[in-house]
C-alpha cells in the first residue's frame, strides 16, 4: 500500500470568504468549501495568517509569515482578539481565516501519482479563482 504525503492547504481570509459567500462564487457545506467556478474543494479548519511582530522583540516561534491553525496557536499560549495576537512577550497582527486542505475526488485520487503532487495545478486554479473573484 503507498502511503501518501498531506497534500499543501491554502489560507483563505476571512474577509474574502464573507465575500465569495455573499456574491455566490462559493458554497460552504459544514467544514467544506467548494469553489463553484473552478469545482475544486477544501476541507476547512480555522486559522490565522501571522503578519508580522509589533511588539520589536525577537520572535522566538518564528510565526511571521506562516498560517497556523488556531488550535496550533493555542498550543503555544496565544490570546487571539480579532486581528491580534499575543503570546508571552510577543504580539502579533494577524489575518484571520481558514486553511484549506484540498479534497481529492475518487477519479482525482485514483490519477494521481504519489511522485507527481498536483500543487502547481492547485496554485493555478487557486491564481485563476482570486483573480477573477477578488
Amino acid at each position: 500500500m503507498v502511503q501518501r504525503m498531506a497534500r499543501n492547504r491554502v489560507f483563505f481570509p476571512q474577509e474574502a470568504l464573507d465575500a465569495w459567500v455573499v456574491s455566490g462564487s462559493v458554497d460552504l457545506q459544514d467544514q467544506d468549501l467548494l469553489l463553484k467556478s473552478e469545482g475544486r474543494k477544501y476541507r476547512l479548519t480555522e486559522g490565522a495568517r501571522v503578519l508580522r511582530e509589533v511588539t520589536g522583540e525577537p520572535d522566538a516561534a518564528e510565526l511571521v509569515g506562516t498560517c497556523k491553525t488556531l488550535a496550533f496557536l493555542r498550543e503555544l499560549g496565544a490570546d487571539i482578539l480579532e486581528r491580534s495576537m499575543i503570546i508571552e512577550n510577543n504580539a502579533y497582527d494577524i489575518i484571520p481565516g481558514f486553511l484549506g486542505t484540498p479534497v481529492l475526488t475518487p477519479e482525482e485520487t485514483q490519477n494521481e501519482s504519489p511522485r507527481s503532487p498536483s500543487l502547481s495545478s492547485d496554485e493555478e486554479l487557486l491564481a485563476q479563482f482570486l483573480a477573477k473573484n477578488m
